[in-house]
């Protein structure tokens, strides 16, 4: 199969857009397994003995007993309590590596480093060196042996492999009974399992509630951290102002909404669009941050103001509220 690459300027820019036929690499996932190289994913390595208080301490997540080879999932926030860095954690030999989406490396990196003060950890960019590789559907556990850099998530596992021998790897999950597939495939599923991607299903105004990242990016029973005082306050006397859901998108037209479209009701503008994809059942779909007072029944318009396509509230993308958000995420991390 001859893979196409995804445009320039997309987001995922770099990697295999899809091997002729999309559909097709999704309805292989779902019932079989498909391979993705999500390579654009930036690394991040920190080591050094200190490697885990240190992270504890600088972000939202309890990691002090993680133990080797384990994965979790962390943010940084800003004082007001915003999501900065979204970052997935694999402690493994001495050394946290956190990969991070494409493009948001660099800044993160630059922060951490500028809170070393006197641990004892050496962070690096780590991008050269590590290349991520994503396994996805029910045939995962044929396919992979977890543990080390090999790691369980919701849509299967993720394989950190040495960059120089990502197409091997590749090659040798194929030669397997893996399926190649692009990342539009990917996404699809992504969206399907109301998993968000920072800065494109968040904003820079967005908080861990409303990306539903309670549970699985933030524990809410550790330390301080900066942005934790807004984490308490929402989780134990407020609500999140916007929630993140999946919208079901009028098929008619050809164009799909952007990121970063409004969504409206009324001619009033009540969310924004973040993915929107075409699912091989559920048709073309949409991540949307929406305000909590829209009612779930609400006829809503996603997408430019010449051009909008009828949205609705898929009502089973609803969270919870606060606490059992917490426990619904655990449930759903994949570990």
């Amino acid at each position: 199969m001859t893979a196409v690459d995804a445009p320039a300027g997309s987001v995922d820019a770099g990697v295999p857009w899809h091997y002729g036929d999309p559909f097709a690499e999704q309805r292989f996932a779902a019932r079989s397994a498909v391979v993705v190289d999500r390579s654009n994913r930036e690394v991040i390595a920190v080591p050094g003995e200190d490697r885990l208080t240190w992270l504890h301490n600088l972000t939202s997540q309890h990691v002090l007993d993680l133990r080797d080879g384990e994965t979790t999932e962390l943010l940084v926030l800003d004082v007001q309590g915003r999501v900065e860095h979204h970052a997935v954690l694999t402690d493994f030999d001495g050394t946290a590596w956190l990969d991070v989406e494409p493009g948001t490396g660099k800044a993160l990196l630059a922060y951490l480093s500028s809170m070393k003060f006197w641990s004892k950890v050496e962070p690096r960019d780590a991008t050269s060196e590590i290349a991520v590789l994503s396994v996805v559907g029910p045939a995962t556990p044929s396919l992979v042996t977890f543990g080390g850099l090999v790691r369980p998530m919701p849509w299967g596992a993720d394989l950190l492999v040495p960059r120089a021998s990502k197409d091997a790897e590749f090659t040798r999950l194929v030669d397997a009974g893996a399926r190649p597939a692009g990342s539009l495939a990917f996404e699809a599923l992504r969206v399907e399992l109301l998993r968000p991607r920072l800065g494109v299903d968040t904003d820079d105004r967005t908080i861990p509630h409303e990306a539903r990242w309670i549970g699985t990016a933030v524990h809410l029973n550790k330390g301080c951290y900066r942005g934790q005082e807004t984490v308490s306050k929402v989780e134990n006397v407020g609500r999140p102002p916007r929630r993140l859901l999946l919208l079901h998108l009028d098929g008619s037209l050809d164009a799909l909404p952007e990121t970063g479209d409004p969504v409206t009701l009324d001619g009033k503008v009540v969310g924004r669009i973040g993915s929107a994809v075409r699912h091989h059942e559920l048709g073309p779909i949409a991540l949307a941050l929406i305000k909590r007072s829209v009612p779930l029944d609400a006829a809503l318009l996603a997408g430019p103001a010449e051009e909008p396509v009828a949205a609705s509230i898929d009502p089973d993308s609803v969270p919870p509220d606060n606490a059992a958000l917490g426990r619904e995420a655990v449930r759903n991390l994949g570990r």
